[in-house]
């Protein structure tokens, strides 16, 4: 008897369809968050694959001002499906750049 948690497919969303890489679900993820939201992250804090496709968090210059130190900067939360498509985004938190975690 085959267990019922090892009979789904883990490296690609459909048989005969190869899984995306990671580079290139970094790229989807830029690509679309960029056209939906007009900011470009600046880095990804956390990238990981989840059972209904991508997680990633990306920090983004909200407010830029000068100097940099004071500029307003976002965590965002992306998630994405098997297929490498934006199923949706939100704000975790705002900080300016170079304040340290406070959590």
């Amino acid at each position: 008897m085959t267990d019922p948690r090892k009979s789904k497919e883990t490296s690609s969303p459909e048989p005969g369809k190869p899984a995306l890489t990671a580079p290139q679900v970094l790229r989807a993820a830029h690509e679309q968050f960029t056209e939906l939201t007009g900011l470009r992250p600046e880095g990804i804090s956390r990238f990981e694959r989840t059972e209904e496709g991508w997680e990633l968090e990306a920090e983004v210059v909200e407010i830029a001002r000068v100097p940099e130190t004071m500029s307003v900067m976002a965590l965002y939360e992306v998630t994405l499906d098997t297929d490498g498509l934006l199923t949706g985004y939100r704000r975790v938190r705002r900080y300016e750049r170079g304040r340290t975690n406070s959590r």
